[in-house]
């Protein structure tokens, strides 16, 4: 009796939640021209506009791309670099630098987006508007991500399994490489997904650093709110949902396979 009154608490508490998201799936199917729901009919109208070759929607959604890939790499290099300095490494302030790196999760957003936003002003290098200074920015938000997963997940890898491949002759690269890599890869994996989720939907850091010339999907989405209210937001709302679900779902699977492991 009990597990049925947890499992219809928490089928309660998916629904609160879920449900009002998937509201754009049928208005992203309007024959509409504004946002309503119920849509007075359905029609794919909408997403032609959106996936339209020349239009402002597509080239935003191949921008956020590019940002979120760019932002995915950096962040899971830099991230892998400093999990490995603080779990396998011995010296004083390891607390302290640990909440250096996780730091950007706790400061609000628009602090760091203002932050951001001068030290590009001011270095004067003629990269803003373009994908750089995004790219950096979303790499700061994204590194305590893969920070925390890869650290959890070498935490779990026994030092003596390297040591011994070094005393088989194997260098440190190789030993990285054949067996350190392959057992912290499920942990690596999912926090570059979730660097990339963190940067695909980013919105108020990327109005402060694009220009009318170089704009984001979200900060395209937050324009369209603002003066139009044409169902392709509901296209590009339903399109960034399932491709957010999809990390998710991957993410929860991998750590739930190395747990089991």
């Amino acid at each position: 009796m009990e597990r049925v009154l947890l499992g219809g608490l928490a089928a309660l508490v998916i629904a609160f939640l879920v449900l009002p998201s998937l509201v754009v799936i049928p208005i992203s199917f309007s024959s509409g021209q504004t946002l309503r729901f119920p849509p007075p009919g359905f029609s794919l109208k909408w997403y032609g506009v959106f996936f339209d070759p020349g239009g402002e929607w597509l080239r935003a959604a191949l921008s956020s791309l590019q940002v979120a890939l760019g932002a995915a790499l950096v962040s899971t290099v830099l991230g892998t670099l400093a999990a490995f300095g603080l779990v396998r490494g011995r010296f004083p302030g390891k607390k302290a630098l640990l909440a250096f790196f996780v730091a950007p999760l706790i400061v609000p957003a628009v602090v760091l987006a203002i932050g951001m936003f001068f030290v590009v002003l001011r270095a004067r290098l003629g990269v803003l508007g373009s994908a750089i200074p995004l790219i950096g920015a979303h790499a700061v938000l994204g590194i305590p991500l893969v920070l925390l997963n890869v650290a959890a997940s070498l935490a779990r890898v026994d030092p003596d399994l390297e040591l011994a491949a070094s005393g088989l002759g194997g260098g440190r690269w190789q030993v990285f490489r054949r067996v350190t890599l392959p057992l912290i890869a499920p942990g690596l994996i999912a926090g570059a997904l979730l660097s990339f989720v963190t940067s695909w939907d980013e919105v108020v850091i990327a109005i402060f650093l694009t220009t009318p010339y170089f704009r984001t999907l979200p900060v395209v989405m937050w324009g369209d709110v603002k003066f139009s209210l044409e169902p392709t937001i509901a296209v590009v709302a339903a399109i960034l949902m399932l491709m957010t679900t999809a990390a998710v779902v991957t993410f929860v699977v991998l750590r739930r396979r190395e747990v089991l492991r």
